[in-house]
């Protein structure tokens, strides 16, 4: 049963890849076998977590390459250097977003101020760049008879942000987190439906996989009123996430596409 999960000589893309979940789902695809195509920014960080894959596997199996989701001549020149290094693509991961943790928020907006570029920002990055990534690899996968594409959503695609988790946090205006965010994540859920739709007689499945409530640097407070409202008690650690993953990357979610798959311990069940 083990092989229906393995990725041995399959080749994934992976946009976002030096952020928070980027490392997560870059070590399940490669400890599944597979060859990864990391994407970031030219100017983002690489943080340990990235830095350890680095050194666990050689650019034989992993590569990282610097492209931007909103610009198609970057992609497609990271579309060829992925061709040229390890083949055509037949795993996607639309990982690449904006959110505003309270942590990054040096200034927060009241919802009458929130300025037009700050939405628009946020689904230039998390919808439309999706889509323009998809354009660029999901095609290619298209031509190919084959792929799978896995956009990452969030539980606020399905549900409103409960401000109480947050109105212990000092602030002036107190933090608000972006309205954008959620939209911008609702509609990536829909988008996902149409690939599915339209691709699924070319041999490429689109799925959704929409993780909440992932620990990582929240202040005790907020990890508390967080953990009281989920099911399950806990909030999501890398290792709930890398299963899922898998699940939709492999062959073992074979006659699965157009779907959400929630990894929230539950709190959407309330």
């Amino acid at each position: 049963m083990k092989n229906i999960f393995w990725l041995a000589d399959e080749i994934a893309v992976v946009t976002g890849a030096l952020g928070k979940l980027g490392p997560i789902w870059i070590e399940a695809l490669l400890d599944a076998g597979a060859f990864v195509c990391a994407l970031d920014l030219a100017d983002a960080g690489v943080s340990a977590e990235f830095s350890k894959l680095q050194t666990r596997f050689d650019e034989t199996r992993l590569k990282l390459d610097r492209t931007n989701v909103k610009d198609r001549q970057s992609l497609e020149t990271a579309c060829r250097n992925c061709i040229a290094a390890f083949g055509v693509p037949t795993i996607l991961v639309n990982n690449a977003g904006i959110d505003r943790p309270p942590a990054d928020s040096a200034k927060g907006y009241r919802l009458e101020d929130i300025p037009f570029d700050e939405n628009r920002q946020i689904f230039e990055v998390n919808t439309l760049g999706l889509f323009l990534v998809t354009q660029v690899f999901g095609t290619r996968m298209v031509e190919a008879g084959r792929g799978s594409i896995i956009n990452i959503g969030s539980l606020y695609a399905s549900v409103s942000p409960d401000e109480r988790f947050y109105d212990h946090i000092p602030g002036d205006p107190p933090f608000l987190k972006p309205p954008a965010y959620g939209a911008s994540k609702a509609a990536v859920i829909n988008l996902t439906r149409y690939l599915a739709t339209l691709w699924a007689p070319r041999g490429v499945r689109v799925n959704a996989l929409s993780p909440g409530g992932v620990l990582g640097g929240q202040d005790d407070e907020f990890k508390r009123k967080f953990c009281n409202r989920v099911p399950l008690g806990r909030m999501a650690t890398a290792g709930d996430l890398r299963g899922p993953l898998l699940f939709l990357a492999s062959q073992a979610s074979a006659y699965v596409t157009g779907t959400e798959l929630v990894v929230d311990g539950g709190f959407t069940a309330w």
